[in-house]
């Protein structure tokens, strides 16, 4: 569970961070209130991302588990 948290922490930070930044930066340019704009869109992805992954996550863990553990039936070559 430790490490779980840690990489939500970590991963949601960085990717936040980036996706957040571009988007701002795309929508309404570098402008004067920039950082402001960015860090408040920063901090609701933020805490978005990591509920996510933490909440959402493992069903997809499980979800994306189940899909590979079936074994794949290949047509016969003639």
């Amino acid at each position: 569970m430790k490490q779980r948290l840690a990489f939500a922490l970590i991963m949601g930070f960085i990717t936040t961070a980036i996706i957040s930044f571009v988007l701002i930066a795309v929508n309404i340019g570098l402008t004067q209130n920039f950082i402001a704009f960015w860090l408040r869109s920063w901090s609701i992805a933020y805490v978005l991302a990591v509920g996510s992954m933490l909440f959402i996550g493992p069903r997809v863990q499980s979800f994306v588990a189940t899909i590979f553990s079936k074994p794949i039936k290949m047509k016969e070559q003639v």
